[in-house]
């Protein structure tokens, strides 16, 4: 992918992510930006996901697009017609695409029929992230999830047969009643399924969940603590051994099939963010949009429809800089920096950095520092030392 770390601000995104915020139903542990299909306006939203493309491009006109990424909900609950509008609407407004572009799609198992799958790739989608989470079903109906494991299979051959190769799946550990013996049956279960890609997440209890309000109640029977050590240490080993490089905490890979779209955000470069409650960063603005469905869909008839937008600064940036890029196994550059902030890694962050080194969770090779064996256990403990680094020094 282009290198866009010494060059923010004087050229366009060459990333895209779009949100399709419909599920077909709300998963027990989520909290993202999401909405049950029924009685949604779906053709409304992608009209209004076709102005807000259109305004975006005009005020910040795209370069050559690399990779799209299109995440929800679950955008393959789209019916077929739906599918096919809203590709045509995607490649109309960011029309110039490498010729290795990466375009992933997230999708639900089950959502994904033969003719759907055609759509997909006819419109450009080269790629698909499936949300597995587990391989036993007692496992999936406790969390929510409305697919079951032979959903798995069929959606995969379906991908296959339409002539998709590039499949990632994610599973989850961490979740209630699991074992450490039930991930390692869904570990191998994926690994047997010998796909490029795998993301592989913990159980986060987030505000605003059926989860949140269970754990409250002492409800919610979690794995102990030593127990989710154990399946994230089996997690690494089982992926190592069948020849996948860990490139990120959470992300494993055959050589090369690394997620190109999600290295943008862990490099801290800009990208064009669509959709309803969606994220973007270009030339050193963030912005957030309005979150729901309809408050969306009247926003984009007289304007952007920003929730919020605000310039970061240069300190921020380079936080942001630390802690997503130490997310990374390959971990961050002194020359990517310079190039980023015109500045020494060190001068800016020698405090810290002289610290984790010291404490065992960072090692340093040459002008990289990345996190040790160690550190990856207590990542968010490493990143936690960067937040606020620069305000308080």
């Amino acid at each position: 992918m282009t290198n866009l770390s010494g060059l923010q601000g004087s050229r366009p995104p060459e990333a895209v992510y779009i949100h399709i915020p419909f599920c077909t139903n709300k998963c027990f542990y989520c909290d993202f930006n999401s909405y049950v299909l029924k009685d949604q306006p779906v053709m409304d939203y992608l009209r209004a996901l076709e102005r807000e493309m259109e305004l975006t491009v005009r005020d910040n006109p795209p370069g050559v697009i690399q990779s799209i990424f299109v995440g929800g909900g679950t955008p393959t609950v789209l019916k077929p017609d739906e599918m096919e509008y809203f590709l045509k609407t995607v490649r109309t407004y960011f029309p110039d695409w490498a010729e290795d572009i990466e375009f992933s799609m997230e999708a639900n198992p089950g959502t994904t029929d033969p003719d759907k799958l055609a759509v997909m790739k006819a419109g450009g989608v080269n790629r698909v992230s499936f949300g597995v989470q587990a391989f036993q079903n007692e496992l999936l109906s406790g969390i929510g999830r409305i697919h079951n494991t032979d959903d798995v299979y069929r959606s995969l051959d379906n991908a296959r047969a339409a002539g998709l190769s590039n499949l990632s799946i994610d599973l989850m550990f961490g979740l209630p009643n699991q074992t450490v013996d039930m991930l390692a049956e869904s570990i191998k279960r994926a690994l047997d399924l010998g796909l490029p890609h795998y993301s592989i997440y913990s159980l986060k209890v987030e505000e605003n969940t059926l989860f949140h309000t269970l754990f409250n109640k002492n409800q919610l029977p979690l794995p102990a603590e030593e127990d989710e050590l154990a399946m994230y240490l089996l997690l690494m080993s089982s992926m190592e051994e069948a020849g996948y490089r860990q490139y990120e905490i959470s992300n494993f890979a055959k050589p090369g099939m690394e997620s190109r779209h999600n290295i943008t955000y862990w490099r801290n470069q800009d990208y064009y963010g669509l959709g309803a409650g969606a994220h973007g960063y270009a030339r050193r603005m963030r912005h957030m949009n309005v979150k729901g469905v309809s408050p969306y869909i009247e926003a984009t008839k007289t304007g952007l429809p920003r929730l919020n937008a605000y310039p970061v600064s240069k300190e921020e940036a380079m936080e942001d800089f630390m802690m997503v890029g130490l997310r990374m196994r390959e971990g961050i550059s002194d020359k990517a920096f310079r190039e980023q902030f015109d500045r020494q890694l060190e001068d800016v962050f020698g405090k810290p950095l002289q610290k984790m080194l010291s404490a065992g969770l960072l090692e340093r090779e040459g002008g990289n520092y990345r996190l040790s064996r160690q550190g990856i256990l207590f990542g968010n403990d490493v990143f936690g030392e960067f937040v606020g680094a620069l305000t308080e020094g």
